[in-house]
């Protein structure tokens, strides 16, 4: 089995993968492309294709079979070309195809990977002392082509790669620095480490089981992992328990099922941890509390429970909001309010309907219209999650003349402003579910999407569609699945009333 850059992000994304694509049971994989998968594709296409108008005349080494390109890409480097487009390096089990090649003043070539996303993590204004990092998932797929230029004898042995990025810079990749402050290895020595990892996986020596993450649902695996996680009654069906945490509670208490979690006696185990610091490492009081509370709550099919008193504020406008944007432009293309008042209920959008500043700040300043013609001190806005609060300061510093980062922290002001998500589910309630996302608990308290398919990713593959048709019909299907989104927070706003009303 040959070792590929795919491999290595497929394991970084979720570590059953790499053995699931191969030995998994093939009949339950989801054979059609992912739309929002695809449209990443697509957009990471298009972003390489202006990559290499800019990157300089090259070398097309992208025409052929495998074995055609990697003797035609050998040549190339013998010949010193300066630059080489989509070579195929190879080394016995490891094999590589970087965008680009690129030679070096003394003869040597340096990997330089195309990215639709920026090039760091973080930002210098981001508040982080130790300023942006690389990104690991880059930064071993840059690694594998730099160990493949050792090994066939055309790297200066730097151990450096370049990503260029989707803002059309070129960030130098120092393998050898450090993965951060806590954790000293170098990328060099993670990459080493992953791909051991890997190869085991390939090789079937070793494997691992399925479990379930918020990145599953674009994966071609998602039903039949979640299958095998319901059948099993497995930990990482509840909420907030994930791979790492299923595994420690496996290995250090042999508790492997929800309806065992229910039973955890979490004063002995802290009274373990106390003693032995590696003992269920990673794993607290209160999140062992969490897990017990949560599995009793599944297990036994319990309603959700509300610990505390809300006190929702009474006013005569009530909004339900939620946007939709699509990261691969950094662009917002609705803005939609649910409004319920006394004399009634209507949905309110703000589309942009080209992406452009223009038409986004446009759509932004009707929506600020909007809020600034409500009486001030009679209405408040519900959400679900800081998407939308974090969104708005970004849109706020592209247009300022629009809304200020000022008039954003005043419209989210905790007094006329409640994320219910972040403030209230995660804070104040349990759930007889496995995710609290917003659709999770409404499809729970009986509430139904009018769309078949009702995504927020697919959202955005609808609107790209939209731009190249302008057909209304698609446009409407976005309005539908945005209002259904603010209808659901208004359900679940309503339901916790309820549960308030008993305590």
């Amino acid at each position: 089995m040959q070792l590929t850059a795919s491999k290595l992000y497929n394991y970084l994304q979720c570590p059953h993968r790499v053995w699931r694509d191969i030995y998994g049971p093939q009949e339950e994989k989801i054979k059609e492309a992912n739309p929002f998968v695809q449209l990443l594709w697509d957009k990471g296409v298009q972003h390489e294709q202006k990559a290499v108008s800019r990157l300089g005349d090259f070398i097309d080494l992208s025409i052929g079979d495998q074995q055609k390109r990697i003797i035609n890409t050998k040549k190339a480097l013998e010949d010193g070309a300066k630059l080489l487009y989509q070579p195929v390096i190879q080394h016995e089990n490891l094999l590589g195809i970087p965008d680009f090649l690129r030679r070096l003043d003394d003869g040597t070539y340096i990997a330089v990977d195309v990215k639709s996303g920026r090039g760091f993590e973080g930002t210098e204004e981001s508040g982080d002392e130790n300023g942006p990092k690389l990104k690991r998932h880059y930064a071993v797929q840059l690694a594998l082509y730099t160990e493949i230029l050792e090994k066939i004898g055309h790297s200066n042995g730097k151990r450096q790669g370049i990503i260029y990025d989707i803002e059309h810079q070129e960030v130098l990749y120092d393998l050898n620095l450090p993965l951060g402050v806590r954790d000293k290895r170098t990328f060099w020595d993670f990459y080493e480490w992953l791909k051991v990892e890997v190869f085991h996986l390939l090789a079937n020596g070793k494997s691992n089981d399925p479990a379930m993450a918020g990145i599953c649902k674009l994966c071609p695996w998602y039903n039949s992992c979640k299958h095998w996680v319901t059948e099993r009654d497995d930990t990482t069906g509840l909420f907030y328990v994930g791979r790492s945490a299923r595994d420690t509670l496996r290995g250090d208490i042999d508790l492997a099922t929800v309806s065992e979690a229910q039973n955890l006696d979490v004063d002995a185990l802290v009274a373990q941890k106390a003693s032995d610091k590696q003992f269920l490492r990673g794993l607290g009081q209160k999140t062992l509390e969490k897990i017990r509370v949560r599995a009793e709550i599944m297990a036994n099919k319990k309603p959700p429970v509300l610990y505390e008193a809300l006190n929702f504020p009474c006013v005569q406008y009530e909004l339900f909001f939620d946007i939709e944007d699509d990261p691969t432009q950094a662009f917002v293309y609705l803005h939609g309010v649910y409004e319920r008042t006394p004399q009634g209920t209507k949905f309110i959008p703000f589309v942009a309907e080209a992406v452009t500043p223009e038409s986004e700040s446009k759509a932004w300043a009707s929506f600020w219209s909007y809020i600034r013609s409500l009486p001030s001190g009679d209405f408040v806005l519900y959400y679900y999650s800081h998407h939308e609060k974090t969104t708005y300061k970004k849109m706020a510093e592209l247009y300022p003349d629009v809304a200020t980062l000022a008039d954003v922290e005043w419209l989210f002001d905790k007094s006329r402003a409640i994320d219910l998500y972040t403030d209230v589910i995660l804070k104040h309630t349990d759930w007889p579910v496995g995710s609290y996302s917003l659709k999770a608990i409404a499809q729970y308290l009986g509430f139904k999407w009018r769309d078949e398919t009702p995504s927020g990713a697919l959202s955005i593959q609808w609107y790209n569609e939209y731009l190249k048709t302008s057909d209304t019909k698609i446009l409407n299907r976005i309005l539908l699945y945005n209002e259904d989104d603010c209808i659901a927070t208004l359900v679940i706003k309503d339901e916790l009333v309820k549960m308030e009303s008993v305590l």
